[in-house]
Protein backbone atom coordinates (compact mmCIF):
# COMPACT_ATOMS: atom_id res chain seq x y z
CA UNK A 1 0.00 0.00 0.00
CA UNK A 2 1.76 3.39 -0.76
CA UNK A 3 1.74 5.97 1.14
CA UNK A 4 -0.86 8.93 1.24
CA UNK A 5 0.46 12.17 0.43
CA UNK A 6 -0.48 15.02 2.47
CA UNK A 7 -2.63 18.12 0.12
CA UNK A 8 0.20 20.50 -1.32
CA UNK A 9 -2.52 23.65 -0.93
CA UNK A 10 -3.33 22.47 2.66
CA UNK A 11 0.60 21.76 3.88
CA UNK A 12 1.09 26.06 2.82
CA UNK A 13 -1.94 27.32 4.27
CA UNK A 14 -2.11 25.82 7.91
CA UNK A 15 -0.17 24.85 10.83
CA UNK A 16 -0.09 22.31 13.55
CA UNK A 17 -0.18 24.12 17.03
CA UNK A 18 1.77 22.70 20.09
CA UNK A 19 -1.79 22.04 21.58
CA UNK A 20 -2.66 19.70 18.26
CA UNK A 21 -5.05 22.62 17.11
CA UNK A 22 -4.76 24.27 13.64
CA UNK A 23 -3.89 27.61 13.15
CA UNK A 24 -4.49 29.69 9.46
CA UNK A 25 -4.12 33.13 8.22
CA UNK A 26 -6.93 35.43 7.53
CA UNK A 27 -8.62 36.01 4.51
CA UNK A 28 -9.48 39.87 3.18
CA UNK A 29 -5.65 41.46 3.72
CA UNK A 30 -4.37 40.75 -0.12
CA UNK A 31 -5.55 43.64 -1.91
CA UNK A 32 -8.13 46.58 -2.00
CA UNK A 33 -6.97 47.45 1.80
CA UNK A 34 -7.68 51.93 1.54
CA UNK A 35 -10.99 51.45 2.26
CA UNK A 36 -10.65 48.64 5.30
CA UNK A 37 -9.90 50.22 8.88
CA UNK A 38 -6.44 50.17 10.46
CA UNK A 39 -8.19 48.19 13.05
CA UNK A 40 -9.26 46.03 11.04
CA UNK A 41 -6.13 45.29 8.74
CA UNK A 42 -3.89 45.12 12.66
CA UNK A 43 -6.90 42.52 13.63
CA UNK A 44 -6.85 40.44 10.06
CA UNK A 45 -2.94 40.22 10.44
CA UNK A 46 -2.92 37.69 13.20
CA UNK A 47 -3.61 34.09 12.50
CA UNK A 48 -6.96 32.42 13.82
CA UNK A 49 -8.02 28.99 14.54
CA UNK A 50 -9.42 26.49 11.80
CA UNK A 51 -13.52 26.32 12.96
CA UNK A 52 -14.88 22.54 14.60
CA UNK A 53 -17.01 22.24 11.10
CA UNK A 54 -13.85 22.40 9.07
CA UNK A 55 -11.38 20.41 11.07
CA UNK A 56 -12.52 17.27 9.55
CA UNK A 57 -11.60 18.18 6.20
CA UNK A 58 -8.62 19.98 6.94
CA UNK A 59 -7.07 17.49 8.95
CA UNK A 60 -8.21 14.61 6.23
CA UNK A 61 -6.10 17.16 3.52
CA UNK A 62 -3.19 16.79 5.80
CA UNK A 63 -3.28 13.10 6.45
CA UNK A 64 -3.47 13.69 10.73
CA UNK A 65 -5.16 10.87 12.38
CA UNK A 66 -6.96 8.51 10.82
Amino acid sequence: MPKMKTTSSAKKRFKLTGTGKIARKNAFMSHILTKKSTKRKRSLRQTSLVADGDMGNVKRMLNIGK
